[in-house]
């Protein structure tokens, strides 16, 4: 049994995983203030380097059906979703109304970049 994605879906998969290794790289750390400033960066710059071969293929499968103003919509928002599981889960801070209102807002653009007008 071959496991085949869609055309469509492939690049949000990728973004997904992308998302979660930029999130590690750029604020795991968080996590760990007191360890050396230049240990981070290197520890990060390694994760970022995943971060980027799921990246620059999804982005090159996604142009196939999606325009670049939709893959940058999708990876924001992508961003957004895999962030607040990331601060609640791992950095153990909580989720306010005001973060879902601002991500909603977020969000609620996205729709204006997908719908044809």
């Amino acid at each position: 049994m071959s496991l085949t994605i869609p055309p469509a879906l492939l690049p949000i998969v990728m973004l997904v995983c992308s998302n979660v290794f930029m999130t590690f790289a750029w604020y795991g750390h968080l996590k760990y203030k007191s360890s050396p400033l230049l240990l981070a960066i290197l520890v990060n710059w390694s994760i970022a380097f995943v971060e980027y071969c799921f990246a620059v293929p999804a982005n090159r499968f996604g142009s196939a059906v999606y325009s670049t103003a939709q893959l940058k919509t999708i990876q924001e928002v992508v961003t957004l979703l895999v962030f607040a599981v990331f601060f609640v889960l791992y950095l153990g801070e909580a989720f306010r109304w005001n973060h879902a209102l601002g991500f909603a807002l977020i969000a609620a653009g996205a729709f204006f970049i997908f719908e044809k007008w």
